[in-house]
Protein backbone atom coordinates (compact mmCIF):
# COMPACT_ATOMS: atom_id res chain seq x y z
CA UNK A 1 0.00 0.00 0.00
CA UNK A 2 1.47 3.54 -0.79
CA UNK A 3 2.90 5.32 1.89
CA UNK A 4 1.27 8.13 1.02
CA UNK A 5 -1.99 6.78 2.51
CA UNK A 6 -0.64 7.41 6.04
CA UNK A 7 -1.45 11.28 7.33
CA UNK A 8 1.17 13.51 8.02
CA UNK A 9 0.91 13.65 11.98
CA UNK A 10 2.41 16.99 13.55
CA UNK A 11 2.53 17.04 17.45
CA UNK A 12 -1.12 18.53 17.76
CA UNK A 13 -2.38 15.23 15.59
CA UNK A 14 -0.65 13.06 17.81
CA UNK A 15 -1.92 14.73 21.19
CA UNK A 16 -5.12 13.81 19.47
CA UNK A 17 -4.56 10.82 19.04
CA UNK A 18 -3.27 10.49 22.81
CA UNK A 19 -6.52 11.37 23.85
CA UNK A 20 -8.36 9.14 21.89
CA UNK A 21 -6.58 6.49 23.28
CA UNK A 22 -7.01 8.19 27.03
CA UNK A 23 -10.48 8.30 27.00
CA UNK A 24 -11.18 5.05 25.25
CA UNK A 25 -8.68 3.18 27.55
CA UNK A 26 -10.89 4.90 30.45
CA UNK A 27 -13.76 3.35 28.67
CA UNK A 28 -12.32 0.05 28.41
CA UNK A 29 -11.53 -0.10 31.76
CA UNK A 30 -14.90 1.30 33.45
CA UNK A 31 -17.17 -1.01 30.82
CA UNK A 32 -14.86 -4.06 29.87
CA UNK A 33 -14.96 -3.01 25.98
CA UNK A 34 -11.86 -2.28 24.02
CA UNK A 35 -13.12 1.67 23.48
CA UNK A 36 -12.46 1.15 19.75
CA UNK A 37 -16.09 2.63 19.07
CA UNK A 38 -14.60 5.75 20.35
CA UNK A 39 -10.90 5.26 19.04
CA UNK A 40 -11.59 4.53 15.43
CA UNK A 41 -14.01 6.69 14.65
CA UNK A 42 -12.03 9.43 16.09
CA UNK A 43 -9.16 8.91 14.23
CA UNK A 44 -11.46 8.75 10.72
CA UNK A 45 -12.12 12.77 12.43
CA UNK A 46 -8.39 13.50 12.24
CA UNK A 47 -8.32 12.17 8.54
CA UNK A 48 -7.15 8.53 9.08
CA UNK A 49 -8.48 6.72 6.44
CA UNK A 50 -11.22 4.48 7.60
CA UNK A 51 -8.91 0.57 6.69
CA UNK A 52 -6.21 2.15 8.15
CA UNK A 53 -7.67 3.45 11.83
CA UNK A 54 -9.13 -0.03 11.87
CA UNK A 55 -5.91 -1.64 11.33
CA UNK A 56 -4.05 0.46 14.16
CA UNK A 57 -6.57 0.11 16.61
CA UNK A 58 -7.19 -4.31 16.17
CA UNK A 59 -3.18 -4.15 16.64
CA UNK A 60 -3.49 -1.82 19.76
CA UNK A 61 -6.07 -4.31 20.75
CA UNK A 62 -4.09 -7.23 21.20
CA UNK A 63 -1.74 -5.87 23.82
CA UNK A 64 -4.77 -4.46 25.82
CA UNK A 65 -6.67 -8.28 25.61
CA UNK A 66 -3.20 -9.82 26.66
CA UNK A 67 -3.51 -7.93 29.87
CA UNK A 68 -6.91 -7.74 30.80
CA UNK A 69 -7.41 -11.62 29.93
CA UNK A 70 -4.74 -12.85 32.03
CA UNK A 71 -6.44 -10.61 34.96
CA UNK A 72 -9.70 -12.54 33.98
CA UNK A 73 -7.79 -15.88 33.79
CA UNK A 74 -6.66 -15.55 37.65
CA UNK A 75 -10.04 -14.59 38.69
CA UNK A 76 -11.69 -18.09 36.68
CA UNK A 77 -13.60 -16.00 34.24
CA UNK A 78 -11.67 -17.63 30.94
CA UNK A 79 -13.42 -20.58 29.31
CA UNK A 80 -10.55 -21.09 26.98
CA UNK A 81 -12.16 -24.10 25.26
CA UNK A 82 -15.60 -21.75 24.27
CA UNK A 83 -12.64 -19.32 22.80
CA UNK A 84 -11.04 -22.51 21.11
CA UNK A 85 -14.07 -23.18 19.06
CA UNK A 86 -15.28 -19.93 18.70
CA UNK A 87 -11.40 -18.96 17.06
CA UNK A 88 -12.04 -22.06 14.80
CA UNK A 89 -14.64 -19.42 12.42
CA UNK A 90 -13.43 -15.91 14.47
CA UNK A 91 -10.16 -16.37 12.03
CA UNK A 92 -12.23 -16.11 9.15
CA UNK A 93 -14.18 -13.68 10.52
CA UNK A 94 -11.04 -11.49 10.62
CA UNK A 95 -9.61 -12.53 7.14
CA UNK A 96 -13.31 -11.62 5.38
CA UNK A 97 -13.14 -8.35 6.74
CA UNK A 98 -9.69 -7.88 5.75
CA UNK A 99 -10.38 -8.37 2.32
CA UNK A 100 -13.56 -6.91 2.24
CA UNK A 101 -11.52 -3.58 3.45
CA UNK A 102 -8.78 -3.69 0.90
CA UNK A 103 -11.13 -4.07 -2.19
CA UNK A 104 -13.30 -1.17 -1.21
CA UNK A 105 -9.95 0.80 0.03
CA UNK A 106 -8.33 0.04 -3.35
CA UNK A 107 -11.09 0.63 -5.35
CA UNK A 108 -11.78 4.17 -4.02
CA UNK A 109 -7.95 4.57 -5.10
CA UNK A 110 -8.53 3.75 -8.61
CA UNK A 111 -11.60 5.93 -8.97
CA UNK A 112 -10.13 9.19 -7.33
CA UNK A 113 -13.32 9.07 -4.40
CA UNK A 114 -11.43 10.82 -1.68
CA UNK A 115 -8.65 7.94 -0.56
CA UNK A 116 -10.65 5.26 0.09
CA UNK A 117 -14.25 6.78 0.68
CA UNK A 118 -16.33 3.52 -0.30
CA UNK A 119 -14.31 1.87 2.85
CA UNK A 120 -14.96 4.76 5.28
CA UNK A 121 -18.79 5.01 4.17
CA UNK A 122 -18.69 1.18 4.47
CA UNK A 123 -17.36 1.05 8.15
CA UNK A 124 -19.67 4.54 8.89
CA UNK A 125 -22.42 2.81 8.07
CA UNK A 126 -21.70 -0.80 10.08
CA UNK A 127 -20.95 1.75 12.86
CA UNK A 128 -24.54 3.67 12.60
CA UNK A 129 -26.61 0.41 12.16
CA UNK A 130 -24.92 -2.17 14.66
CA UNK A 131 -23.95 0.32 17.11
CA UNK A 132 -26.98 2.32 17.31
CA UNK A 133 -28.70 -1.29 18.04
CA UNK A 134 -26.82 -1.92 20.76
CA UNK A 135 -27.53 1.55 22.38
CA UNK A 136 -30.93 1.28 21.66
CA UNK A 137 -30.89 -2.17 23.37
CA UNK A 138 -28.73 -1.02 26.14
CA UNK A 139 -31.01 1.87 27.46
CA UNK A 140 -34.26 -0.42 26.88
CA UNK A 141 -32.44 -3.24 29.40
CA UNK A 142 -31.79 -0.52 31.38
CA UNK A 143 -35.46 0.71 31.46
CA UNK A 144 -36.60 -2.45 32.10
CA UNK A 145 -34.08 -3.21 35.11
CA UNK A 146 -35.40 -0.64 37.08
CA UNK A 147 -39.27 -2.27 36.95
CA UNK A 148 -37.29 -5.09 38.70
CA UNK A 149 -35.14 -5.39 41.36
CA UNK A 150 -33.25 -8.39 40.35
CA UNK A 151 -33.17 -8.28 36.21
CA UNK A 152 -31.20 -11.09 34.89
CA UNK A 153 -29.96 -11.59 31.30
CA UNK A 154 -32.75 -12.92 28.97
CA UNK A 155 -32.80 -16.72 28.68
CA UNK A 156 -35.07 -16.64 25.96
CA UNK A 157 -32.76 -17.10 22.91
CA UNK A 158 -31.17 -20.23 24.86
CA UNK A 159 -34.41 -21.42 25.35
CA UNK A 160 -35.47 -21.23 21.81
CA UNK A 161 -32.51 -22.74 20.82
CA UNK A 162 -32.46 -25.83 22.69
CA UNK A 163 -35.92 -26.31 21.47
CA UNK A 164 -34.42 -27.00 18.12
CA UNK A 165 -32.25 -29.38 19.08
CA UNK A 166 -29.07 -28.45 16.30
CA UNK A 167 -26.48 -31.34 17.25
CA UNK A 168 -23.75 -32.20 17.79
CA UNK A 169 -23.74 -30.51 21.70
CA UNK A 170 -20.49 -29.28 23.34
CA UNK A 171 -20.56 -28.90 27.35
CA UNK A 172 -17.89 -26.20 28.67
CA UNK A 173 -17.17 -26.55 32.24
CA UNK A 174 -16.19 -23.20 33.21
CA UNK A 175 -19.18 -21.10 31.25
CA UNK A 176 -21.17 -24.00 32.92
CA UNK A 177 -22.75 -24.68 29.53
CA UNK A 178 -24.06 -26.93 27.06
CA UNK A 179 -24.57 -25.81 23.33
CA UNK A 180 -24.72 -26.27 19.68
CA UNK A 181 -21.62 -26.29 17.66
CA UNK A 182 -23.19 -24.82 15.36
CA UNK A 183 -24.58 -22.02 16.86
CA UNK A 184 -20.37 -21.36 18.84
CA UNK A 185 -19.56 -21.41 15.26
CA UNK A 186 -21.89 -18.69 14.33
CA UNK A 187 -20.95 -16.28 17.10
CA UNK A 188 -17.19 -17.09 16.61
CA UNK A 189 -17.70 -15.68 12.90
CA UNK A 190 -19.71 -12.61 13.62
CA UNK A 191 -17.31 -11.70 16.45
CA UNK A 192 -13.93 -12.10 14.34
CA UNK A 193 -15.65 -10.26 11.32
CA UNK A 194 -16.46 -7.35 13.60
CA UNK A 195 -12.88 -7.03 14.39
CA UNK A 196 -12.16 -6.77 11.65
CA UNK A 197 -13.99 -4.68 10.52
CA UNK A 198 -14.84 -1.82 13.30
CA UNK A 199 -12.58 -3.40 15.74
CA UNK A 200 -15.51 -4.24 17.73
CA UNK A 201 -15.57 -7.63 18.19
CA UNK A 202 -16.29 -7.90 21.85
CA UNK A 203 -19.90 -5.95 21.37
CA UNK A 204 -20.88 -9.09 19.20
CA UNK A 205 -18.75 -11.95 21.14
CA UNK A 206 -20.31 -10.72 24.42
CA UNK A 207 -23.93 -10.36 24.21
CA UNK A 208 -24.18 -13.75 22.01
CA UNK A 209 -22.34 -15.93 24.71
CA UNK A 210 -24.66 -14.24 27.19
CA UNK A 211 -27.66 -14.28 25.28
CA UNK A 212 -27.03 -16.96 23.20
CA UNK A 213 -25.18 -19.45 24.60
CA UNK A 214 -26.53 -18.70 28.14
CA UNK A 215 -22.43 -17.93 29.66
CA UNK A 216 -22.20 -16.26 32.85
CA UNK A 217 -21.28 -12.33 32.31
CA UNK A 218 -18.40 -12.33 33.98
CA UNK A 219 -17.14 -15.98 32.11
CA UNK A 220 -18.48 -13.87 28.85
CA UNK A 221 -16.10 -10.76 29.16
CA UNK A 222 -13.09 -12.68 29.81
CA UNK A 223 -13.51 -15.50 27.84
CA UNK A 224 -14.11 -12.76 24.99
CA UNK A 225 -11.05 -10.52 26.22
CA UNK A 226 -8.64 -14.12 25.87
CA UNK A 227 -10.46 -14.80 22.64
CA UNK A 228 -9.32 -11.17 21.81
CA UNK A 229 -5.86 -11.81 21.94
CA UNK A 230 -6.01 -14.13 18.83
CA UNK A 231 -8.10 -12.04 16.64
CA UNK A 232 -6.20 -8.73 18.09
CA UNK A 233 -2.48 -10.70 16.35
CA UNK A 234 -4.56 -12.70 13.36
CA UNK A 235 -5.96 -9.12 12.74
CA UNK A 236 -2.72 -7.03 13.20
CA UNK A 237 -0.83 -9.65 10.54
CA UNK A 238 -3.57 -9.90 8.23
CA UNK A 239 -3.89 -5.98 7.98
CA UNK A 240 0.44 -5.61 8.37
CA UNK A 241 0.24 -7.77 5.17
CA UNK A 242 -1.42 -5.59 3.35
CA UNK A 243 0.66 -2.54 4.42
CA UNK A 244 -2.39 -0.87 6.54
CA UNK A 245 -1.23 -0.79 9.79
CA UNK A 246 0.50 3.07 11.27
CA UNK A 247 2.41 1.54 14.11
CA UNK A 248 2.29 5.87 15.17
CA UNK A 249 -0.77 5.42 15.85
CA UNK A 250 -0.82 2.11 17.52
CA UNK A 251 2.04 3.41 20.04
CA UNK A 252 0.12 6.82 20.60
CA UNK A 253 -2.86 5.35 21.42
CA UNK A 254 -1.04 2.85 23.88
CA UNK A 255 0.53 6.06 25.74
CA UNK A 256 -2.52 7.40 26.44
CA UNK A 257 -5.21 4.24 26.89
CA UNK A 258 -2.78 2.61 29.53
CA UNK A 259 -3.07 5.33 31.49
CA UNK A 260 -6.92 5.32 31.38
CA UNK A 261 -7.46 1.44 31.65
CA UNK A 262 -6.28 1.84 35.14
CA UNK A 263 -8.65 4.77 35.65
CA UNK A 264 -11.62 3.08 34.34
CA UNK A 265 -11.13 -0.17 36.26
CA UNK A 266 -10.93 1.90 39.52
CA UNK A 267 -14.57 2.88 38.93
CA UNK A 268 -15.78 0.14 38.19
CA UNK A 269 -15.41 -0.16 42.17
CA UNK A 270 -16.76 3.12 43.11
CA UNK A 271 -19.45 3.39 40.69
CA UNK A 272 -23.16 1.81 40.39
CA UNK A 273 -23.28 -0.86 37.66
CA UNK A 274 -26.37 0.95 36.55
CA UNK A 275 -24.73 4.32 36.05
CA UNK A 276 -22.03 2.36 33.63
CA UNK A 277 -24.48 0.67 31.87
CA UNK A 278 -26.14 4.16 31.52
CA UNK A 279 -23.10 6.14 30.63
CA UNK A 280 -22.36 3.25 28.01
CA UNK A 281 -25.26 3.57 26.31
CA UNK A 282 -25.48 7.43 26.03
CA UNK A 283 -21.50 7.34 24.57
CA UNK A 284 -22.20 4.56 21.92
CA UNK A 285 -25.18 6.75 20.71
CA UNK A 286 -23.47 9.90 20.84
CA UNK A 287 -20.21 7.83 18.51
CA UNK A 288 -23.62 7.16 16.57
CA UNK A 289 -24.38 10.68 15.94
CA UNK A 290 -20.89 11.46 14.93
CA UNK A 291 -20.11 8.91 12.16
CA UNK A 292 -24.15 9.54 10.76
CA UNK A 293 -22.58 13.28 10.66
CA UNK A 294 -19.87 12.08 8.57
CA UNK A 295 -21.84 9.60 6.18
CA UNK A 296 -22.70 12.87 3.58
CA UNK A 297 -18.98 13.50 3.11
CA UNK A 298 -18.59 10.16 2.01
CA UNK A 299 -21.53 10.29 -0.26
CA UNK A 300 -20.85 12.87 -1.80
CA UNK A 301 -17.00 11.88 -2.73
CA UNK A 302 -18.41 8.87 -4.71
CA UNK A 303 -20.77 11.02 -6.37
CA UNK A 304 -23.70 9.35 -4.69
CA UNK A 305 -25.09 12.72 -3.51
CA UNK A 306 -25.10 16.62 -5.03
CA UNK A 307 -23.22 18.47 -2.05
CA UNK A 308 -21.27 21.75 -2.37
CA UNK A 309 -17.56 19.85 -1.31
CA UNK A 310 -17.26 23.19 0.93
CA UNK A 311 -19.53 21.62 3.69
CA UNK A 312 -17.35 18.42 4.18
CA UNK A 313 -15.02 20.34 6.48
CA UNK A 314 -18.52 21.84 8.40
CA UNK A 315 -19.95 18.22 8.51
CA UNK A 316 -16.55 17.00 9.71
CA UNK A 317 -16.03 19.60 12.57
CA UNK A 318 -19.42 18.82 13.94
CA UNK A 319 -18.85 15.26 13.48
CA UNK A 320 -15.86 15.94 15.52
CA UNK A 321 -17.33 18.18 18.39
CA UNK A 322 -19.51 15.29 18.90
CA UNK A 323 -17.38 12.55 19.32
CA UNK A 324 -15.10 14.40 21.50
CA UNK A 325 -17.94 15.75 23.41
CA UNK A 326 -19.74 12.05 24.23
CA UNK A 327 -15.56 11.21 25.16
CA UNK A 328 -15.23 14.33 27.42
CA UNK A 329 -18.86 14.26 29.34
CA UNK A 330 -18.51 10.05 29.37
CA UNK A 331 -14.68 10.11 30.40
CA UNK A 332 -14.91 13.45 33.29
CA UNK A 333 -17.96 11.60 34.81
CA UNK A 334 -15.72 8.69 35.14
CA UNK A 335 -13.08 10.81 36.66
CA UNK A 336 -15.08 12.88 38.91
CA UNK A 337 -16.40 9.43 40.64
CA UNK A 338 -12.66 8.06 40.33
CA UNK A 339 -11.54 11.28 42.60
CA UNK A 340 -14.43 11.91 44.77
CA UNK A 341 -14.15 8.32 45.60
CA UNK A 342 -9.91 8.79 46.15
CA UNK A 343 -10.22 12.03 48.43
CA UNK A 344 -12.99 10.68 50.71
CA UNK A 345 -10.88 7.51 51.15
CA UNK A 346 -7.93 10.02 52.18
CA UNK A 347 -10.20 11.95 54.63
CA UNK A 348 -11.24 8.90 56.29
CA UNK A 349 -7.73 7.44 56.65
CA UNK A 350 -6.59 10.80 58.25
CA UNK A 351 -9.52 10.60 60.60
CA UNK A 352 -8.60 7.05 61.66
CA UNK A 353 -4.67 8.37 62.32
CA UNK A 354 -6.29 11.96 64.15
CA UNK A 355 -8.07 9.60 66.44
CA UNK A 356 -5.79 7.76 68.30
CA UNK A 357 -3.21 10.90 69.00
CA UNK A 358 -6.44 12.79 70.17
CA UNK A 359 -7.17 10.03 72.72
CA UNK A 360 -3.58 9.30 73.80
CA UNK A 361 -3.49 13.69 74.66
CA UNK A 362 -7.37 13.00 76.51
CA UNK A 363 -5.46 10.22 78.45
CA UNK A 364 -2.38 12.55 79.44
CA UNK A 365 -4.64 15.86 80.62
CA UNK A 366 -6.57 13.51 82.39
Amino acid sequence: MAGSQFIDLNWLAALQVVFLGFIGGTLSGFIGSGGAFFMTPGMMNLGVPGPIAVASNITHKFGKALVGSKKHGELGNVDKKLSFFMLITSIIGVRLAVSIMKVLFEGGEHEGAGGGAAANLYISLVFVFFLLTVSLAMLMDIAGSRKKRSAGPSTKIVSFLNRLYLPPFIRFEVADVRASLWVVLIAGLGTGYMAGTIGVGGFIGVPAMIYVLGVPAAVAAGTELYLAVFNGAWGALNYAYEGLVDIRLTLLLYTGSLVGIYIGAYGTKVVREVFIRLVTALIILLCVVSRAISVPIYLQQLGYIKLDPSYNPILNMISTAVLYASGIAGGGLILFFVFRAYFQRRRVEASLTRTPAVSGAAGQTA
